[in-house]
């Protein structure tokens, strides 16, 4: 049975190896960290196209048990005036409707459920080399001294993918956006989102976006412009983060402000990246998804999603093409387009943080407008998408 070494245990690895095993081939996850990659505070949302992906290979019901579901989204300017709301894209089908879940614990439930498909992961093994035997076996090689060894090698591995750099080294660097994401979540705000609700707050000095869960629990996040910090300052600790949103959005008449003063030890602050195009996506024996091969800045939400993606697309590729390099060539084919379009998406809005006062209130206008043309919950290009797993590629 074809084996694949499978780089990064965070969200497209764990679901790469279930797609593949459905697909008949074996596969085990190596993690760098020594537990996972969880991070206190940060959470994310999977929309229609991620969820319908994991659906297609009978792996959505772990995350569903672990999130909650939101249907609408309301929009506030910077002086408090209510801009509109929509039903969410996606949401046509409520089966499908977007779903928010601490990071962590999406890392959870799929490594689990990959577990208990029989996937082995192993932990601690940080990818240093790799290489190919006159056989056509690819052989990793880890920090902590081992190596293993199988058919195909898969890149997982993340935005600082290390995977990337041994695939071409002259990979272009991950791209700092020029902004910052801070995560929080807190019980103590007087300002909740209303239930099954995105509260998205277009401020003079950033984004913020907030949704309020079954328990009370509020989780944000807010979209600052920043330059790039050194892991010290990121590490700085959440009274900074906290000052830093605070500071942000004291002059705007929205919750924004005392939401996040309201939040305790449960915020982290991060530089936001992108990779704009890998030029090179594959060799004989070696391929990147999710982030490894088109990171995305946070602001359209889609890193997890198109991941998830990446990797259900891939098992169909290598299932119904004769070799390797025929199927890393359909895959990318299938993905390349799609994921780069949703990368200048994103990067797109990243770009707009700070508008004139007269770019705000042009801003506004044209968020009521777009909003009250598209009041249907129809899907988007982005969220529409589906995996057809049951189709043979060609």
């Amino acid at each position: 049975m074809t084996h694949a070494l499978i780089i990064g245990g965070g969200i497209a690895g764990p679901v790469a190896a279930m797609a593949l095993r459905k697909a008949g081939f074996d596969a085990t996850v190596h993690e760098a960290y020594p537990t996972g990659a969880d991070t206190l505070g940060a959470f994310l949302v999977l929309f229609a196209n991620g969820l319908a992906a994991l659906r297609s290979i009978g792996a959505d019901l772990p995350v569903r048990e672990h999130s909650f579901p939101a249907e609408t989204a309301e929009f506030l300017s910077d002086t408090g005036v209510p801009l509109g709301a929509r039903p969410l894209a996606g949401t046509r089908e409520a089966a499908l409707s977007p779903r928010t879940l601490q990071r962590a614990a999406l890392y959870r439930a799929l490594r689990d459920e990959a577990v208990r498909r029989g996937v082995r992961v192993e932990y601690g093994k940080r990818l240093v080399d790799a290489t190919t035997t006159p056989g056509g076996r690819v052989v990793a090689f880890f920090a902590d001294g081992t190596r293993a060894e199988g058919d195909l090698l898969v890149g997982a591995d993340g935005i600082h993918s290390r995977t990337r750099t041994l695939l071409d080294p002259d990979a272009p660097p991950p791209r700092h956006t020029g902004q910052l994401t801070v995560c929080g979540r807190t019980r103590d705000t007087a300002d909740p989102a209303p239930p099954h609700t995105y509260r998205m707050i277009y401020g003079r000095r950033g984004f913020f976006g907030c949704t309020t869960a079954p328990d009370g629990t509020t989780y944000w996040f807010a979209n600052i412009p920043g330059a790039e910090l050194p892991a010290a300052d990121l590490a700085a600790g959440p009274d900074h983060w906290r000052r830093r949103v605070v500071d942000t959005f004291a002059d705007d008449r929205t919750p924004a402000a005392a939401i996040a003063a309201a939040t305790g030890a449960a915020i982290v602050g991060m530089n936001a990246y992108d990779i704009p195009t890998t030029p090179v996506w594959h060799g004989r024996r070696t391929v990147l998804m999710g982030d490894a091969a088109h990171a995305t800045a946070p602001n359209a939400a889609q890193g997890a999603s198109l991941a998830i993606e990446d990797a259900v697309v891939l098992a169909r590729c290598l299932r119904d093409l004769p070799d390797a390099e025929r199927a890393f060539a359909a895959y990318e084919r299938l993905r390349r387009e799609r994921v780069e379009r949703a990368v200048a998406l994103s990067a797109d809005m990243a770009g707009r943080l700070s508008p004139t006062f007269e770019e705000r209130r042009a801003r506004d206008a044209e968020v009521a407008r777009q909003v009250a043309e598209k009041n249907d919950g129809s899907a988007d290009w982005l969220t529409d998408y589906r995996v057809d797993w049951a189709a043979t590629v060609r």
